[in-house]
């Protein structure tokens, strides 16, 4: 697994989490990070996304609640999600790419994009 995320977990609407994932030790370059969500029965869409120089963009429905950060020491990004609403509840993607890997036979491995495993987010009304 290259990325791992955590955080998620179930909130009464109004409250808030905060999602963090991180690049395992052989992944050495990240361009951009960032965060897409799948709800029961829908479309993975994305949620928001970061640069290397901080640059970041959002989608219309969390703008002014969810703010996505990233730490680039760690190879991590982050996203504080704030007044949740049911709507936001959804299997929530860590994202990164390009980026370049270590496989198994520490062949550097370059790929368009990278996921993490998901982390459930569900918002109670």
């Amino acid at each position: 697994v290259q990325l791992q995320a955590s955080g998620g977990g179930l909130v009464q609407a109004g409250g808030s989490l905060t999602l963090s994932c991180a690049a395992s030790r052989r992944v050495f370059r990240i361009d951009a990070m960032g965060w897409y969500r799948q709800a029961p029965g829908g479309q993975r869409e994305l949620v928001a996304t970061i640069t290397t120089t901080g640059s970041t963009n959002y989608a219309d429905s969390v703008k002014g609640r969810f703010t996505i950060s990233r730490d680039n020491a760690k190879k991590a990004v982050y996203l504080q999600m704030n007044s949740l609403k049911p709507e936001d509840t959804a299997v929530y993607y860590c994202y990164a790419g390009p980026a370049n890997y270590y496989n198994s036979n520490d062949e550097i491995v370059a790929v368009r994009d990278l996921w993490g495993q998901g982390t459930q987010v569900t918002v109670s009304s």
